[in-house]
């Protein structure tokens, strides 16, 4: 088995939001989990928008190069995807 990473995510409809609601969480105005129960439409934004882990293979591939070039807790610039628009938080690696 190879390497996995644990990601977070928020998952919206464009690219200006997915900007907007990476800016509010670098201007401390809320956390990452918040934004994504709130804001993200993916089926983890109940969860504050934890992946788990997950291994290469496991998830649409723009996103799961972000994911694993990321360091832990850097948060990605929008990713998109035929999803929509992710903003993406590394939250470990093994």
């Amino acid at each position: 088995m190879g390497k996995e990473v644990r990601a977070s995510h928020i998952l919206v409809d464009s690219e200006e939001h997915a900007r907007q609601l990476k800016l509010q969480i670098e201007r401390d105005e809320a956390t990452f989990e918040e934004l994504a129960r709130e804001k993200s439409t993916g089926p983890s934004s109940d969860d504050g928008g934890d992946l788990g882990f997950f291994g290469r293979g496991d998830m649409v591939k723009p996103f799961e190069r972000k994911a694993f070039e990321l360091d832990e807790g850097e948060i990605s610039d929008p990713v998109e995807t035929q999803f929509g628009y992710h903003i993406i938080r590394k939250d470990d690696e093994r």
